[in-house]
């Protein structure tokens, strides 16, 4: 079978090929194709991957990488192109990890609404819009090239914001797209280490959007352990979310939220955070991957050791001032080494390719689940998954709080992508100026008119 990565120069593909070579079972990947617009980024990746092929001892896994003559012969073959057309056609998978306008463009969507006195972050808030805005025209492009000529072809999206992109690909291929990522299955493996349940045997009443969601149940055994789990203080601040919201404040919700609501239940805190440290997250990737790609191009043979070394650090670093605030401590060494969205990608890859039921947490139609939002509605919610594809599970329903806050912020999802799908400049307006966190026609409309100035693939949106 053939996967192809769009983004395949994207740091973190190596993960995601690190996944596929130690997937052992029958019928795994055996081709990928790396597709991405920079053919110097492209170049560092391919050269992270030859050696984690060649790292591998065993001779049973020992395969040729293109480019390279002395590589394990069953890891996958490597190819990368800047055709697209290329890389999509007689794909089995397409991984879909593009970040449009690169790092670059996510410094801008931070300091911007620094400036204005709003959050700056990659997927919440005016940050998110942002990236929504200039992601959705290209993400959608690229859906209906898929469709064109790959039209059997399942798509993983994991390009943020996650569900707002995989809502704005779905009318070109249907159910064929599917979104993931790594923080609902994070949490719900943490609470479930804390209670000492395995968590590939717990059932995870998970619900809400794409980094706005709450585990609401956590069922191992027939039993319903979260109440258990949320009267522990020992094993409440044992995990990060303990750590990050505080016992009170879990107790009063009665359920645990997803990593992405700190930002919403601690806004003004993590404001004043963010604006006192010397540079932005996105400032601070930037010049850590600048950095690795240069080295890398000067030094390929040690492309493997550059690409680990700058991984711990930014693993290290995530969500740090979120963690500042609640004085949550450095992360569990334990959640860095255990996998993220690569293992879900993978889960969800062999669970379709060979009718293997797999329980998952995904991005998919809602089609009735949550009452509060319509059938259309992408949501992030428990899912079976077969050859067939995700069936969305039934779940408990969201309260008024929840439901609140996921109304409101799915309208504004779906105004970016109308903005986004129609240059609508009074839609992108209606975005900004709805979203919680902003809470101001005036600011909304200061933050559009800056977007559009310095974000060259927001020119469309200009008066």
């Amino acid at each position: 079978m053939r996967l192809t990565i769009l983004g395949g120069g994207g740091f973190r593909v190596p993960l995601v090929y690190h996944a596929l070579l130690n997937d052992h079972g029958p019928g795994r990947i055996t081709e990928v194709k790396l597709y991405d617009t920079d053919p110097t980024r492209l170049s560092s990746i391919a050269a992270v991957l030859r050696q984690q092929a060649n790292s591998l001892t065993s001779e049973d896994t020992r395969a040729p990488v293109s480019g390279s003559s002395d590589v394990a012969r069953s890891a996958p073959v490597v190819t990368a192109t800047t055709d697209l057309d290329e890389a999509i056609r007689g794909a089995d998978f397409i991984f879909s990890a593009i970040r449009v306008g690169g790092l670059e463009g996510r410094t801008v969507d931070e300091r911007v609404a620094l400036d204005l006195g709003v959050l700056g972050q990659e997927t919440v808030g005016a940050g998110g819009i942002a990236y929504g805005l200039r992601t959705i025209p290209v993400a959608t492009a690229i859906a209906r090239r898929i469709a064109a000529i790959a039209p059997e072809a399942w798509v993983i999206n994991f390009t943020n914001p996650a569900g707002m992109v995989t809502e704005a690909m779905i009318p070109y291929l249907g159910d064929r797209v599917i979104g993931i990522c790594d923080s609902p299955s994070g949490l719900g493996r943490r609470a479930a280490l804390a209670l000492g349940v395995d968590p590939t045997t717990a059932f995870y009443d998970y619900a809400g959007l794409n980094h706005l969601g709450w585990l609401r149940g956590l069922r191992s055994g027939g039993v319903d352990r979260l109440p258990e789990l949320l009267t522990s203080t020992d094993e409440l601040t044992s995990f990060e979310e303990g750590r990050l919201f505080g016992v009170d404040w879990l107790r009063s919700l009665g359920s645990i939220p997803n990593e992405y609501l700190h930002y919403y239940y601690f806004a003004r805190e993590t404001l004043a955070a963010v604006q006192a440290v010397r540079q932005t997250r996105g400032t601070f990737l930037l010049e850590q991957q600048s950095a690795f790609y240069a080295e890398t191009t000067q030094h390929p043979d040690q492309a493997l050791e550059l690409w680990q070394k700058t991984r711990a650090e930014r693993e290290s670093t995530y969500m740090v001032e979120s963690r500042e605030v609640a004085d949550a401590g450095e992360r569990d060494e334990r959640d860095m080494a255990a996998g993220g969205y690569e293992q879900v990608a993978l889960s969800l890859m062999r669970a379709i390719a060979h009718n293997e039921r797999a329980s998952l947490i995904l991005n998919v139609r809602n089609r009735g689940i949550l009452h509060h939002l319509d059938d259309d509605a992408v949501v992030e919610i428990p899912c079976t998954v077969d050859a067939n594809g995700a069936l969305p599970l039934a779940v408990s329903q969201l309260t008024d709080h929840q439901a609140g806050l996921v109304t409101a912020v799915k309208a504004v999802e779906r105004s970016t992508i109308e903005a986004a799908t129609t240059a609508s400049r009074p839609a992108a307006l209606r975005a900004f100026a709805w979203h919680p966190l902003i809470d101001s026609v005036t600011a909304a409309g200061h933050l559009l008119d800056a977007y559009a100035t310095h974000l060259p693939d927001l020119t469309y949106l200009r008066p």
